[in-house]
């Protein structure tokens, strides 16, 4: 088994990590640290420089994921500031920023930034589509999924319990992450 460091302290991205991953025969540990998040509107950007930095320090391959909540009404409105923006206003204050909005498009977008020991970072991408809801809605799930229905159904993603939640989401960077890691020999 291929063996990489997914640098997160985030108990439910190492286990999706490792849903997506060990199929592929990629085996997926985990380190929590700190790494420096820089100040980009750019999540990739923000994902291949925290990789870059765990690479270096811990000597080894990783993976660091980084995700952005975007808002069409709102310009893209939280981005990648969303853990930040979560932590100030919540989910109450976007749905006020949202009152008589009638565009009520927003996606997640994550992006999966490997980065073997030496080398410079690759990063992959997807994106989950849907629309805010007009009040919270659910128990399950992350700090926005109270407010988020994916697109193709009417109920929030905290309606849906995590076995079901994680068939919500677009998964396709994992599969190109894994390709690329497989085609590397």
């Amino acid at each position: 088994m291929k063996k990489i460091i997914l640098v997160t302290g985030n108990m439910k991205k190492l286990i999706s990590a490792r849903q997506f991953l060990n199929p592929y025969g990629i085996e997926v540990d985990n380190e929590k640290m700190d790494t420096t998040e820089i100040q980009s509107d750019s999540i990739e950007e923000i994902a291949m420089f925290s990789a870059k930095e765990a690479s270096d320090k811990l000597k080894c391959t990783v993976l660091k994921n980084d995700t952005g909540f975007f808002i069409e009404a709102l310009g893209g409105f939280p981005g990648p500031y969303t853990h930040d923006v979560m932590n100030q206003i919540g989910t109450d204050g976007i749905l006020k920023l949202m009152k008589g909005k009638t565009n009520r498009k927003a996606y997640y977008k994550e992006a999966f930034a490997y980065c073997e020991y030496g080398k410079e970072p690759v990063v992959f991408t997807c994106i989950t589509t849907g629309t805010i809801a007009k009040r919270k809605s659910g128990k399950y799930g992350l700090r926005i999924d109270p407010i988020f229905i994916p697109e193709g159904h009417d109920k929030t993603m905290a309606n849906f319990p995590d076995s079901e939640r994680f068939k919500l989401w677009n998964t396709s960077a994992y599969d190109e992450l894994a390709k690329y890691i497989l085609n590397k020999d």
